[in-house]
């Protein structure tokens, strides 16, 4: 059995479902109500593909390359560190994606899927999570769970965004990117931290 609290504090750290309000917003405010549900819900379907490609296959993946997962966890919790730095200290993240918008019609798949949702934080987190040698099958489905669930809020997020930005404003959403920022450069120290005693261990 997992901690499902703290899985589910990163999972929705490097996600992120409240910092991809304002992405959502300024990328489809010219569509009509009917098209804003169907970008969010192909943008879900996306990010959610994309990660749950990441627990399947993220390990077997760096097994074939011949990295060692710690080397992976050292390295991931460097990115996540430096991830969270530009969340709390940059512009945050509606600015920087908003710039990154090309047409209308990518818009569900970039930047509102990747990389504002399915995001290479949340792609990291997928992988080192659900590590084979630490958790169980049913512990990695269990993990996959909570990562779908944080997916389905961002969902839910995009359909009510009109409305929640109006209450809490661009300054909120941008406060609340960079509170989750500081929790997840937490977070990626922790990580790093581990990542080297299991190193030196072997």
């Amino acid at each position: 059995m997992i901690e499902i609290v703290p899985v589910l504090i990163y999972f929705f750290a490097v996600i992120d479902p409240i910092g991809t309000i304002p992405v959502f917003v300024a990328c489809t405010q010219r569509h009509s109500a009917a098209e804003r549900r169907k970008i969010a819900l192909m943008a879900f379907l996306t990010s959610t593909s994309i990660l749950l490609f990441f627990i399947i296959a993220g390990e077997f993946i760096l097994t074939v390359m011949k990295i060692p997962l710690p080397a992976f966890q050292i390295s991931g919790g460097i990115v996540l560190f430096l991830f969270a730095l530009t969340m709390i200290f940059g512009e945050g993240k509606p600015g920087k994606e908003i710039r990154m918008m090309k047409s209308p019609r990518e818009i569900a798949v970039f930047p509102i899927a990747v990389p504002s949702i399915a995001s290479p934080g949340a792609m990291l987190a997928a992988v080192l999570l659900t590590e084979n040698k630490v958790y169980t099958l049913w512990e990695q489905a269990q993990t996959a769970m909570v990562m779908v669930g944080v997916l389905f809020l961002t969902l839910l997020l995009m359909i009510m965004a009109n409305v929640i930005i109006r209450v809490i404003g661009e300054a909120g959403a941008s406060i609340i990117s960079r509170v989750m920022g500081l929790i997840l450069a937490s977070l990626a120290t922790a990580n790093t931290l581990a990542g080297i005693k299991v190193y030196f261990a072997i």
